[in-house]
């Protein structure tokens, strides 16, 4: 969005964005995630936002799996130096396989006379529970900390244990056999895009056409499965394109920020890797960046993505007024023509001669608003915010 100031918020919702229970009224957000997508999406809720449930990809246990059977044998075939848990249902998924071939004691001896490096809390969270002690957790959580921890030390004929976490790590395990290790490769279980793929490509569809102000991730996986179903739709670069510009995209941590990054997609993301931060961090930037303030007709104006506030009521807008609002709140004061406000109308300009539509659209916006005075008609020239110029945020 366009005339984008930050500050403070209009009357009625001059709470803190962090703890506000509106702080995302007027916002839309896709959400992409699987596990816990509830909660999250309660969290965003519970704010006030508007949430598009699109998720993006499905856990596959490997209980069953000839791999995974594979995997546990072989390190049970000799004593294991390190094991490296990547996460926590991916370990509890290893002893509860192991558990069920009957191989849970011998596994439990090797892992507690081996190092247990834990890429993050809920992986050492699932390691104590199992009554094991952890060895180290890096502060960043990534898995390039851990691969630099390992390296520091000499690896000649140590036998490592790698828990992947729903795809190769490719690099990872290279760069330890490199060093003189012995790596075992221990797939708990793989991603796989989500059974329905319509809502993801209905979300690829909303981001694209701004229908949405941000996108919420939880783990690169899901990152990786959008852009995979955007290039499916020929849609890829357009999505990236939205990512650039007027939508937000929100990740969790900085190992699902980094696919995005690699794009050169700038992202926001909260301090510690929780989907609780993820939420309030989007709760503070989108009232902070992702709005128009304005005075018109005399009247506070704030727009968000699908609503505007209008001396601290929150008003609703369908997606055609909408539109119209933004459209010319790009040019606070200053006349637009019809033939332009015909160009923003949902679904391509219209082909109405007499412009009914964006008649329409403008007497729906006028109604949704309230106050009379904030949207003005210039006889044959168009329309008008009533605004003499632009005021900062900090002065409503």
């Amino acid at each position: 969005m366009s005339s984008v100031t930050s500050g403070a918020l209009p009357a009625g919702l001059r709470e803190s964005p962090e703890t506000a229970p509106d702080a995302l009224a007027g916002f839309t957000i896709g959400v992409t995630a699987t596990r816990r997508r509830e909660e999250f999406c309660a969290l965003l809720e519970r704010r006030g936002a508007r949430v598009v449930r699109a998720p993006a990809i499905r856990l596959v246990p490997l209980a069953e799996d000839a791999d995974l059977l594979a995997a546990t044998r072989e390190a049970l075939a000799g004593p294991v130096d390190d094991v490296v848990v990547t996460t926590g249902v991916g370990f509890r998924g290893w002893v509860a396989a192991a558990e069920g071939w009957g191989l849970s004691a011998d596994l439990m001896r090797h892992l507690t006379a081996a190092r247990l490096l834990t890429r993050g809390p809920k992986a050492r969270g699932a390691v104590r529970a199992a009554g094991l002690n952890d060895h180290w957790t890096p502060a960043t959580e990534s898995c390039e900390e851990v691969k630099q921890y390992l390296l520091a030390q000499d690896l000649r004929g140590r036998r490592i244990a790698v828990q992947l976490h729903g795809e190769p790590l490719t690099g990872f395990v290279a760069a330890l056999r490199e060093a003189g290790a012995e790596v075992i490769e221990v797939p708990v279980y793989r991603w796989l895009p989500y059974r329905d793929p319509s809502p993801l490509r209905r979300l690829i569809s909303q981001a694209v056409s701004g229908g949405v102000d941000a996108v919420a991730f939880t783990s690169a996986p899901a990152v990786l499965a959008m852009l995979n179903a955007a290039r499916a739709e020929g849609l890829e670069e357009a999505l990236l394109a939205a990512f650039a510009g007027p939508v937000v995209a929100a990740c969790v941590g900085p190992v699902t920020a980094a696919p995005l990054q690699e794009r050169g997609v700038p992202v926001v993301q909260p301090e510690r890797s929780r989907l609780g931060a993820l939420a309030r961090t989007i709760a503070r930037h989108l009232p902070a960046h992702g709005v128009t303030r304005l005075v018109a007709g005399g009247h506070e104006l704030e727009i968000r993505g699908h609503a505007a506030v209008v001396d601290g009521e929150l008003k609703p807008l369908p997606p055609a007024p909408m539109a119209v609002l933004k459209r010319l709140a790009d040019k606070p004061g200053r006349v637009v023509a019809r033939s332009e406000l015909r160009t923003v109308l949902p679904g391509g300009p219209s082909r109405d001669p007499a412009e009914h539509a964006v008649e329409m659209a403008i007497t729906r916006l006028r109604r949704a608003l309230g106050p009379a005075g904030i949207v003005e008609t210039v006889v044959k020239r168009g329309y008008r915010l009533a605004c003499e110029r632009e005021v900062p945020a900090a002065a409503l």
